[in-house]
């Protein structure tokens, strides 16, 4: 494709040649003759002066005529790197991991019902009375329980696990080795110290859109339905306990633990490995930065807080600042007290 054409179809302007041939998408500072980049952040943009990349994909504010590279040229978008994105999935296919149809050595219960153009891999299970939507791919070794309902457009990939009576709703994608519906925590003490399994009889609902990464948990409600709302994104090795509802196209990085009856908003930002203590509710748009531990509710929408109980992150800042130079601290308190002492002593001699 053109520089112009890739313009055209991603409605931005080209500021340079828009004649040249674009073969492949490249980082910026990996890039050679014939590649487009991008720069989407700032701390970037001294690589442009080296980059070996026929184009750049630039934002509306970037300056072009500090840029000393004659040779680039330039298509302005609203959003370099969404601009990116699109070229890489036009430019660069992705591969087709699947088995496309049923597999011989796939067990389909005969009540189960498969819509139109499902495939099931290689040694996978799928219960009695599941419902399964159209275009949906089951990939290898998954497991999907007894009364399970799944979307249309979803992906399951190897080893991945659906329990029982668990809902997916359409377009979701669940990645290798996570668990939906897996038991919630629930243990009542006895008198002689030991513990008594509490019956988790709910499910998990995830509703459209939602994408869950690798090796993740997330528990069914003990009674009613734990809840993954359209369009959240959750990454790898994030438990979700029993009862959580995570709020529409929150977003929840690595190794977070979200503990019994939370609820978290819609339009989140959960860093990783953040803990959010049982039955505390997070306002819509919340940022938690990473190693965050929220210990109580979050109520007003649109703040940032980080630290350990969670604090506003500015002030949070300021008291990291503060913990650092404790050691230097002290000694200059104890120079002062020891001062202090021989100015009184010689004021009551």
């Amino acid at each position: 494709m053109t520089l112009r054409e890739i313009a055209a179809w991603l409605g931005g302007t080209v500021v340079g040649r828009d004649d040249i041939e674009i073969l492949r998408p490249a980082k910026i500072e990996e890039a050679g003759e014939g590649s487009i980049t991008f720069l989407a952040n700032p701390k970037y943009a001294r690589f442009l002066a080296k980059t070996g990349a026929s184009a750049v994909l630039v934002g509306p504010s970037l300056d072009l005529g500090s840029v000393s590279h004659p040779a680039l040229s330039f298509v302005i978008v609203p959003d370099p790197y969404v601009a990116f994105l699109r070229i890489l999935e036009r430019l660069v296919p992705s591969p087709d991991p699947f088995y496309r149809g049923v597999h011989s050595t796939a067990v389909i219960a005969p009540s189960a019902k498969l819509g139109e153009g499902v495939s099931v891999g290689p040694l996978s299970s799928v219960a009695d009375g599941v419902t399964v939507g159209a275009g949906t791919t089951i990939g290898a070794g998954v497991m999907v329980g007894k009364g399970v309902a799944i979307g249309s457009q979803c992906v399951l990939y190897d080893r991945a696990t659906v329990y029982h009576g668990c809902r997916l709703g359409d377009r979701v994608v669940v990645h290798s080795g996570t668990v939906v519906g897996s038991d919630g925590f629930g243990f009542a003490p006895r008198p002689d110290g030991s513990y008594e399994k509490i019956p988790q009889l709910g499910i998990v609902r995830i509703e459209d859109d939602c994408e869950i990464g690798a090796n993740c948990t997330i528990d069914r409600a003990t009674i009613g339905e734990t809840v993954i709302r359209r369009g959240a994104k959750i990454d790898n090795l994030v438990q979700v306990a029993h009862n959580v509802v995570i709020g529409e196209h929150t977003v929840i990085a690595a190794q977070t633990g979200i503990s019994g009856s939370s609820k978290i908003g819609s339009y989140c930002r959960i860093a990783g490995q953040v803990g959010i203590s049982g039955h505390v509710e997070i306002a819509d748009r919340t940022t938690l930065l990473g190693q965050t531990g929220v210990s109580k509710s979050i109520t007003e929408p649109g703040k940032t807080w980080f630290g350990t109980p969670q604090r506003e992150h500015v002030r949070s800042g300021r008291i990291e600042a503060v913990l650092r130079h404790l050691p230097e601290l002290r000694i200059e308190v104890d120079d002062l007290r020891r001062k202090l002492d021989d100015i009184l002593r010689t004021i009551t001699k």
